[in-house]
């Protein structure tokens, strides 16, 4: 069951933040541009770190504010009453880049070949479009499948933490490396999962 199924427990656990957010008079968008914020910088750690476990942990600590600021935006704009497609759209182009700079981020620093780091990049990027393009033939949308982007970001934050307690390679690859091998292959699964829940929806 992929974790984006608990999001609304998330919610409800981190609303006392968005009471904060919210005297602080800051915006939903401004809350997605944060969250991107980290993400990019979480990238550019990854990406600069050349195997030093201290850094690696700082971009796992970058991921998860990635991570927490970005199931507090959407629940900012219905607190304040300010929910709307044009929030829902930035917010989901900023998710695609922080998916795609953190990934980046991992393969560029030379923790897994190039070529599994595009098969996972392409296997995230289907998975959101198939979510959401579920929406925009008439099904609805579609979260679906073993891998969503919640579990995404749990597997990079907790292979961070093991690598920074193990930087040995296992089998070829650090624990790094595996988290960016398994979510090429888990995030291709899921979207031929969507794409066959939406093909029979359709049917």
């Amino acid at each position: 069951m992929s974790l984006d199924s608990l999001r609304p427990h998330a919610q409800s656990i981190l609303k006392p933040l968005v009471r904060g957010m919210s005297r602080m008079a800051i915006t939903p968008d401004a809350l997605s541009v944060i969250s991107l914020v980290f993400a990019i910088s979480a990238g550019m750690l990854y990406a600069v770190s050349g195997g030093s476990t201290t850094l690696v942990l700082a971009a796992a600590a970058l991921v998860l504010l990635n991570g927490v600021a970005d199931a507090m935006d959407g629940e900012l704009a219905r607190s304040s009453g300010t929910a709307g497609k044009r929030g829902d759209f930035l917010d989901h182009v900023i998710d695609r880049y922080a998916d795609v700079s953190i990934i980046c981020g991992i393969f560029f620093g030379a923790y897994v070949d190039w070529r599994i780091g595009v098969a996972a990049v392409v296997g995230t990027l289907l998975t959101s479009y198939l979510g959401v393009q579920a929406q925009a033939v008439g099904v609805g949308r579609y979260y679906g499948g073993i891998l969503g982007r919640a579990d995404r970001l749990v597997i990079i934050m907790l292979a961070s933490i093991l690598y920074f307690l193990y930087p040995q390679d296992i089998y070829g690859f650090s624990f790094l490396g595996w988290s960016i091998v398994l979510i090429a292959i888990a995030s291709n699964l899921t979207a031929i999962q969507r794409f066959v829940h939406i093909w029979r929806a359709l049917s």
